[in-house]
């Protein structure tokens, strides 16, 4: 389980709120859900937290502006849209059957009021940021899964995963090369107890995430977000036991790129 104080199921999420023009979010860090949906949900805790982004939200506290979700991805879904937010067939969930039975319409709703507030939130966030900086740059820290062949198969290929995937679909590359090229030299360069981690751009995933899209879309010129996906090197993705050490290195590389991101905007 995750190492925070966001394991009661009453939250919805944690934010942080403090000087410049960093923002760091762990959206898919929760594993909360209200009692009506744990009630109707068949998929146990151990699966939810596979496919679920523990420790993100340990990992981006050290920024003074932040936001960790408390509620599990499998209520209602962050970085999707709302139209997708709230997973109703195995198709939209890796083939898992999350619930006992289709969920109803109600619920449903009610998932997708806690999905709207999530926005609502963010956007008077993320206007305060922007009027107090002009710009602002937003990294959006998840993490991956690399080990889908079960704990004794064989690790996804390092040509396919890398220790960092960079997401950019839908950011206006070319315009915020100036400040997202040096951040990748900084992430390549930072001493990861004792080694170089392996960052590489659009190559596990691509950034087509809900979170990324707002940004973008909401604050063109002024708002960059970087999807920032660790692959769980870091923890056991089975047991969900961590290594810490490597969960305190992540919180360094995180805070080390804050720093550096808020230099390239001054």
């Amino acid at each position: 389980m995750a190492i925070d104080s966001c394991s009661e199921d009453r939250l919805w999420w944690r934010t942080g709120r403090g000087e410049g023009p960093v923002v760091a979010t762990a959206i898919h860090d929760g594993h909360g859900l209200r009692p009506e949906v744990r009630a109707a949900m068949a998929l146990g805790d151990a699966d939810r937290l596979r496919e679920e982004d523990p420790f993100t939200g340990q990992a981006v506290a050290g920024v003074s502006t932040h936001v960790i979700a408390c509620r599990s991805r499998f209520e209602f879904d962050l970085n999707r849209g709302a139209a997708d937010a709230v997973y109703t067939t195995p198709e939209q969930s890796w083939g898992l059957e999350v619930w006992r039975e289709a969920p109803d319409d109600a619920l449903v709703a009610r998932s997708l009021d806690l999905h709207a507030a999530f926005y609502r939130m963010m956007g008077q966030l993320l206007d305060e940021v922007a009027a107090a900086h002009g710009r602002f740059i937003l990294l959006d820290v998840h993490s991956y899964n690399h080990r889908r062949e079960g704990p004794g198969g064989a690790p996804t290929p390092q040509a396919e995963a890398p220790d960092i995937n960079i997401g950019t679909f839908s950011m206006p590359r070319e315009f915020w090369a100036p400040v997202l090229d040096p951040l990748i030299e900084t992430m390549r360069a930072f001493d990861f107890n004792g080694r170089r981690l392996d960052v590489r751009e659009n190559v596990a995933f691509q950034g087509k995430g809900e979170l990324t899209r707002f940004v973008h879309e909401r604050y063109p010129g002024r708002g960059c977000a970087i999807a920032l996906e660790f692959k769980k090197f870091f923890m056991d993705e089975w047991t969900g036991v961590p290594d810490p050490a490597e969960l305190a290195a992540m919180r360094g590389f995180i805070d080390a790129v804050a720093r550096r991101a808020e230099a390239l905007l001054a």
